[in-house]
């Protein structure tokens, strides 16, 4: 994606680059020592209760206390923006949903959460004070975030229309990819985003994850981006690990 490499803390991330997670979690303090031990994050309390994970001292991801025990329990990937009040306009204009409107957190920024067409929820992020993700692209950091879709070719008009640069443009980089719903899923699979996390070794995340009380869904199996292992932590949260 377009700038998808520079610094958060020199220009920012373009709009539609992957720029920020959170975890809605139960217990927080379970997802504390679950993920503390997994990736070796670091805690920082942040707003409004939620903590930051942070990776030798760099914000990485937010853990959040659900507000209703009825809520997924899920990880979220945000998109950046410079003005998410727009980008939720034209979200609905290309056949989305606006599902939590723009509002501020603190002095951090302005968060959103919306669906495209299909329902797979993602989530705006306009930054304040807050850019986004302080390190990635290294183990126990956002690695990449896949969309499973059931029509590619309509998520793709989707997604390219609201973020053309930083998916198509000329100095594009992207860790956003689309693959479809296949006969691997249940049928009753909505679809959704997979964020992935980088590791060092695919295999070794794997046994952790079973040690630390999750679950082992899918893996290692090789996808065009490197090996991936699907997951879910000790609360039931899906994720991915991913060794390039």
């Amino acid at each position: 994606m377009a700038e998808n490499r520079a610094s958060a803390h020199q220009e920012g991330y373009t709009e539609g680059v992957p720029c920020w997670l959170d975890a809605q979690l139960a217990d927080v303090a379970a997802g504390k020592r679950f993920y503390g031990e997994l990736f070796g994050w670091t805690f920082e309390e942040s707003y409004g209760g939620s903590v930051w994970a942070l990776s030798e001292g760099e914000p990485v991801a937010a853990l959040a206390q659900k507000t209703d025990g009825r809520l997924p329990t899920v990880w979220t990937v945000y998109f950046a923006t410079p003005d998410a009040q727009a980008l939720a306009r034209r979200v609905l204009a290309a056949g989305g949903q606006v599902v939590t409107a723009p509002m501020p957190v603190g002095g951090l920024g302005t968060a959103a959460l919306a669906t495209d067409p299909e329902g797979a929820v993602f989530g705006l992020w306009q930054p304040g004070t807050h850019p986004g993700f302080g390190r990635r692209h290294e183990p126990g950091t956002f690695g990449w975030a896949q969309l499973y879709a059931r029509d590619t070719a309509a998520v793709n008009t989707f997604y390219g229309g609201l973020f053309h640069d930083a998916l198509f443009g000329p100095d594009a980089d992207p860790d956003f990819g689309r693959a479809p719903l296949t006969d691997v899923f249940p049928a009753q699979m909505p679809p959704h985003f997979l964020v992935h996390f980088r590791v060092a070794d695919c295999e070794a995340a794997l046994a952790d994850v079973a040690r630390l009380g999750g679950r082992v869904q899918a893996g290692p199996f090789e996808a065009s981006y490197g090996t991936v292992g699907v997951v879910s932590d000790d609360q039931g949260a899906s994720f991915a690990v991913l060794q390039r």
